[in-house]
């Protein structure tokens, strides 16, 4: 029974590492894409 609970704990925290990972990288990949955006409406202009 006490490896399954620090299974489970371990196993949550990486869960928990993980989506503020991904969450991470999303917000990285907006910034980028704002940046692509506004240097684009630069060049038109």
């Amino acid at each position: 029974m006490r490896k399954f609970v620090l299974f489970a704990v371990m196993a949550a925290s990486l869960a928990v590492a993980a989506c503020n990972t991904v969450a991470g990288a999303g917000k990285d990949v907006s910034a980028t894409g704002k940046a692509v955006t506004n240097t684009a409406e630069d060049a038109k202009h």
